[in-house]
């Protein structure tokens, strides 16, 4: 539980907010603003997309998506750059147009910065890890890694891997799921 030294944010009051082209996140009661992703950033999530897609159209077993938010509860609500989530995990996380719930795969691609990079590497890893969800890929541009972290069986992520250039990418949640981790980067 945690404790708060002002009165935390709600899901109500990140709604409340204007549209001014950042994007906000709600973790644990506090506000994390992002500026739009690079243009290299966008094409490393449309590798990871076109992987995905051709996967899920030989094998039919779930979805991927971009950019959607995902609310946990009144006080955290992130948008992850890719989601994953089987069909019958669907039925228990989407709730009318929104998730909320714990998607299987999340795959979050690091913008540059100190605080973006501490955000995606300790805070939302520590919610995913809290909120159910299975398996967490951290892509970082800089050094071209895949950082893999998946659910125990006791609970929480922990750390598996850190895929360079010359590994593939697999997960136990995708049966015969492939893909060379260079291709994710090439221009």
């Amino acid at each position: 539980m945690s404790v708060y030294a002002e009165p935390p944010l709600t899901i109500a009051d990140l709604e409340a907010t204007p549209d001014d082209g950042n994007r906000y996140e709600l973790i644990e009661g506090e506000l994390y603003v992002s500026t739009s992703p690079s243009f290299f950033h966008q094409k490393i999530l449309v590798r990871f997309l076109t992987a995905f897609t051709d996967y899920l159209r030989s094998n039919p077993i779930g979805e991927i998506t971009a950019g959607v938010g995902v609310i946990f509860d009144d006080f955290s609500g992130v948008i992850p750059d890719l989601v994953y989530f089987s069909h019958e995990r669907r039925k228990h996380i989407l709730k009318g147009e929104r998730f909320c719930g714990a998607p299987e795969i999340v795959v979050e691609i690091l913008s540059p910065g100190a605080s973006n990079q501490r955000r995606d590497r300790h805070v939302k890893r520590t919610l995913y890890s809290a909120r159910g969800v299975d398996e967490y890929w951290i892509v970082d541009p800089d050094s071209r890694t895949v950082e893999i972290h998946r659910k125990r069986k006791e609970g929480g992520l922990e750390f598996i891997a850190s895929l360079q250039e010359s590994d593939d990418l697999t997960s136990p949640l995708l049966a015969g799921f492939r893909v060379r981790v260079a291709t994710l980067f090439e221009m």
